[in-house]
């Protein structure tokens, strides 16, 4: 496997993890997408590893993910280059690798872990861990005592979202979601049928390690054909989505620096 800053990868008994390291507060801008790059290229150079048959993907210690409280990394030619093509390949190898890919959600998820985490195969939460998607966040999603994104941070979700979480949500709660930020707790999407399972945390490891072991039963070519199936819709939204989502945020992005500006001179107005 390649050295990887943000992420620690481990095979022990054909079971693949794929650790997301923690961020630390001060250094959390611009890791984004350097993580989203390094799980694509993970998932891919696992994609080949035939000492791994099933992967879990988890986050350090009682964290999966939590994005930066303040934006403002787009502007930069070769930055925005990175950033749409890592979160891209992200995307794409979650679609696409024929191994089962389990969520093990050990903490809150927001941003794009949260989007990582309906695009896996199975998918099971501790039962108080927060999945949201904070693009529309407009301030109103608070984690923990903080906000998530700034007052004025509204912006398409290009991270998976718009793929995802029609797939796996009820139409009117993606829209809760995506459009409001709206979080959910693990026990509340286990009840809508969205993920697999919300077991207390003291469960989680035994529960994940014994869908882990119960895949590894299945015939490897049997089990990598019927993921190629079921596959087949996932990436059918993904062609037809991700694109228009990440070249909408960046556009987003752009317009709202340009609206932010016109306002402060007296001009522009936030309608259609």
């Amino acid at each position: 496997m390649s050295d990887y800053m943000l992420l620690d990868i481990s095979i022990e008994k054909q079971i693949a993890t794929i650790e997301l390291r923690r961020l630390a507060r001060e250094n959390r801008g611009g890791k984004g997408a350097q993580r989203a790059a390094e799980v694509g290229r993970a998932l891919n150079e696992l994609r080949d590893n035939k000492d791994a048959r099933v992967i879990v993907i988890t986050g350090k210690d009682n964290v999966f993910t939590i994005p930066p409280s303040s934006y403002g990394h787009h502007g930069n030619p070769g930055s925005d280059y990175d950033i749409m093509s890592g979160v891209t390949r992200a995307v794409e190898a979650i679609c696409t690798i024929d191994k089962p890919v389990i969520a093990k959600v050990n903490g809150h998820a927001i941003g794009f872990g949260a989007n990582l985490v309906l695009g896996c195969d199975f998918i099971v939460a501790a039962e108080d861990a927060v999945i949201a998607d904070h693009h529309m966040s407009c301030g109103e999603l608070v984690i923990d005592g903080e906000a998530r994104g700034s007052a004025d941070h509204c912006m398409v979700t290009g991270d998976g979202g718009a793929v995802f979480a029609p797939l796996k949500m009820p139409r009117a709660m993606a829209m809760e979601y995506l459009l409001l930020a709206r979080p959910f707790t693990g026990k509340e999407l286990a009840a809508m049928g969205v993920i697999n399972y919300a077991v207390p945390r003291d469960q989680l490891d035994a529960k994940v390690q014994d869908i882990a072991e119960r895949l590894i039963k299945r015939n490897a070519y049997a089990l990598a054909f019927n993921k190629r199936i079921l596959n087949k819709q996932v990436l059918a939204s993904f062609n037809l989505v991700h694109d228009a989502a990440l070249g909408y945020e960046f556009l987003n992005f752009y317009m709202q620096t340009s609206q932010a500006k016109a306002l402060g001179e007296g001009r522009g107005e936030n309608k259609l």
